[in-house]
């Protein structure tokens, strides 16, 4: 059934370096469940998308297997000043196209990603301006002290300022405005791997970059990405070889695809927390006074969920049950806070006669393509609702139907996921979530709702710069969205590898991400 490769995976994490005396050359046929927006990474704040991309852009730094920062284009750095860092770049660099890499192209980069008009500026929320010491050492300076400048960095991938110029591509796409470039298209990247060619929705081939500066780890010659949107023909193909791994198996075929011979199956938690968030304006969409605002009915909607019916039977037990809206892989998480609500729909049902909101109307807005069993758990928890004393009514489409609501604060209820990526940390969904709305913050704060000591909290965190600090101002943060119910997380959400039984070294990290360049194929 093999082709020109096997997948399985043993899990194999910290693996960077760690290879030596690759085998022949192999092929990896990627069966993905969606495509990517573009290959201008600075394109669309889409995980995936610069997932993907980093096998062919790099950033200064990057998350090793263990997602702790190391050097990558950057060989080092220091703090020069409360707000300035200097990186020292790494010298024998040459891009796909060879040409060098040098300081030159930090500083265009820099400036394309930090363009107004740029989709991902908001990864760079402290930055100011950059400047180049030498050829090999550039100065970036931020608006104040701030302490997540690595984290941030690990997804700003660097261009060729040259190629910049020459395809007319300084100013950088916008996936969302439908505005599109060269970049979108073609790439100039310093990666371990290459562009061969692109047929969006269709098929994407990387090629082995044989001058990459770093030791590979990897034995993959050449990358055929597919995406393949429909779950039952992603599993056809896996069973068939047709395809060698794909990074979302859905949960409800996982036991036949575990028990193929053939194939692996690699299982765990992600980072990313499934939870709900509430309209907190004075009115609902249709004008009548939301309840919402009553702490009592947000109580109430959190007893009537039933978290181990959720977790056992929509989730078939893949999940993780969560009771604070990050994992505990992110910095600032509190074992203390990790308890969700007791199951009881007669206490919300009390809780809500107490607060003159008995058999209460609402909207949940669901989506039914982000997030694993979407459309089961959405229907599970209007069921669970209606029993607990609600009157819910679900709206569930496709995201492109339903962000509009979500968006522009008319959706009463509705779900929504957040790994912390690129950042890693607690402050990630504290600033861009849970912090009142301004030009800078509260980006996805739906539901309107202020909390001017939360707010606090949260910029006290933003310029300390130590860390155990920072982190217990963070802590204390999440534990005022606990008590207040800012947001009622549910769980984190499974994720599954599936892959040929060659895949012998494979880096499975929580958060989701496929890292190919330490992907190692038996001989």
């Amino acid at each position: 059934m093999l082709k020109q490769i096997g997948v399985a995976a043993t899990i194999a994490l910290g693996l960077s370096g760690a290879l030596t005396g690759v085998a022949s050359a192999e092929t990896l046929k990627w069966g993905a469940a969606r495509d990517i927006y573009s290959l201008d990474p600075y394109s669309y704040g889409d995980s995936y998308t610069l997932s993907f991309l980093n096998h062919v852009y790099e950033g200064l730094v990057r998350y090793d297997a263990d997602l702790q920062i190391e050097p990558a284009l950057a060989a080092s750095w220091e703090q020069v000043s409360d707000t300035v860092w200097r990186f020292h770049l790494r010298e024998g660099v040459t891009f796909h196209d060879g040409a060098e890499f040098t300081a030159d192209d930090v500083l265009a980069s820099l400036k394309r990603v930090s363009d107004p008009v740029s989709p991902l500026r908001g990864n760079l929320p402290a930055y100011k301006s950059s400047k180049k010491v030498d050829d090999y050492t550039v100065d970036i300076e931020m608006t104040g002290p701030y302490p997540l400048l690595l984290n941030d960095l690990t997804n700003i991938h660097i261009f060729d300022a040259g190629w910049l110029v020459d395809n007319d591509s300084e100013k950088p796409t916008d996936v969302g405005a439908k505005i599109e470039g060269y970049a979108t298209y073609h790439t100039n990247g310093t990666g371990p791997f290459r562009l061969e060619s692109r047929v969006p929705d269709s098929k994407t081939v990387l090629l082995v970059n044989e001058n990459w500066w770093d030791e590979a780890a990897h034995n993959i010659d050449r990358i055929e990405f597919v995406p393949i949107t429909s779950a039952a023909t992603r599993v056809a193909a896996l069973l068939s070889g047709e395809i060698d791994f794909s990074e979302e198996a859905p949960a409800q075929d996982v036991p036949r695809l575990s028990a193929q011979p053939e194939l692996k199956v690699m299982e765990r938690t992600n980072l990313r927390t499934v939870m709900l968030g509430f309209n907190r304006k004075p009115t609902l969409d249709n004008g009548s006074e939301n309840k919402f605002n009553d702490l009592r009915v947000r109580q109430a909607f959190a007893h009537a969920l039933d978290p181990k019916l959720i977790q056992q039977r929509i989730m078939r037990g893949k999940s993780r049950t969560a009771g604070t809206i990050v994992a505990p892989d992110i910095p600032g998480y509190s074992t203390e806070l990790d308890t969700p609500y007791l199951y009881d729909p007669e206490q919300s049902r009390r809780l809500l006669q107490e607060a003159g909101a008995a058999d209460y109307p609402f909207t949940l807005v669901c989506t039914t393509d982000a997030y694993v069993n979407e459309e089961e758990l959405c229907q599970g928890i209007v069921n669970m609702l209606s029993r607990g004393g609600f009157k819910p009514q679900l709206d569930i489409a496709p995201t492109a139907a339903q962000a509009p609501k979500r968006t522009g604060g008319k959706a009463d209820v509705y779900l929504i996921g957040w790994a912390n990526e690129p950042m890693l940390d607690s402050y990630s969904i504290l600033v861009q979530m849970i912090k009142s709305r301004s030009d800078t913050a509260g980006v996805f704060n739906w539901g309107g709702w202020s909390y001017p000591e939360i707010d606090s909290l949260i910029e006290q965190a933003s310029t300390e710069m130590d860390r155990e600090k920072r982190l217990d101002l963070q802590t204390r943060a999440l534990e005022l969205v606990k008590e207040e119910i800012v947001m009622l997380p549910l769980h984190q959400q499974p994720m599954a590898w599936v892959m040929d039984k060659k895949i012998d070294k494979i880096a499975q990290a929580a958060d989701n991400k496929v890292r190919h360049w330490l992907t190692h194929v038996s001989e």
